[in-house]
């Protein structure tokens, strides 16, 4: 029997229901985010510590 992994953003966890979904592959483990936040993992990935390893660590980007 497979086992479903829920699709829902790793932000605010609104799923494909509710929202499109960008598809992530981050040390080998499927993750998504939405439309709305993929600014957040791009300006200020700080923001998703504790929902994404190592955020706390990443750089944002330069503009």
């Amino acid at each position: 029997m497979e086992t479903e992994i829920k699709k829902a953003c790793l932000f605010c966890d609104r799923d494909e229901h509710e929202i499109p979904l960008i598809s992530l592959v981050y040390q080998g483990n499927s993750m998504w985010i939405c439309p709305q936040h993929m600014p957040n993992l791009i300006h200020n990935p700080s923001s998703l510590e504790g929902k994404l390893p190592g955020a706390e660590n990443m750089d944002a980007a330069e503009h």
